[in-house]
């Protein structure tokens, strides 16, 4: 069984469900993928990890650090610094808030003293749809001056994301379909 198979079927066993849902799109679906269960227990922030990183070695990605939107990202930005990080690489993890901090440094991008100022940054998302958070983290970073290698998500539910990113010129990488999550 190959890694990204076992990743499949941990994700299935852990965050796939089935019933009546409301996805963060607003579009109805009759099953939800919920990673947080899988991405915040640690096997699963384990593979994640590590299979992002083969991944983005296997892209020739060049990152100064890796993030996206609060709060699915949280976890896969720290298991992919990580992971990285074991792997001999320098990718800080960063936060992009939905909304800018009401007090203190007043900020939507929070890590930013670890991140090369212009840096080239990867925006990680969960699950994606119709790529609408990734491509608000996307204008986020890119509004604090940095540039955007790509979003990679870990499940792709093949639902007009891709297409989303590829209108706005943002690459688009994914470790599993949704397809592969069921099959798991």
């Amino acid at each position: 069984m190959s890694t990204r198979t076992e990743l499949a079927s941990l994700v299935r066993r852990l965050s796939y469900r089935e019933g009546d849902f409301t996805l963060a799109s607003g579009q109805k679906s009759s099953f939800y993928v919920d990673l947080k269960a899988t991405t915040l227990h640690p096997e699963g922030a384990e593979r994640v990890g590590r299979e992002a990183v083969a991944l983005i070695r296997e892209l020739g990605l060049q990152l100064d650090g890796v993030g996206g939107l609060t709060l699915g990202a949280d976890p896969i930005a720290t298991a992919v610094s990580l992971a990285g990080h074991k792997a001999g690489y320098f990718w800080p993890a960063y936060i992009v808030r939905k909304e800018a901090k009401g007090h203190g440094t007043g900020r939507f991008l929070e890590g930013t003293e670890n991140l090369r100022m212009g840096g080239n940054l990867l925006v990680l998302e969960d699950v994606t749809t119709t790529g609408g958070s990734a491509l608000q983290a996307v204008q986020r970073i890119r509004e604090a001056g940095y540039r955007c290698a790509g979003v990679l998500t870990v499940v792709d539910r093949e639902q007009g994301g891709r297409q989303a990113f590829e209108k706005a010129g943002v690459p688009f990488y994914r470790l599993l379909t949704l397809d592969e999550v069921r099959k798991g």
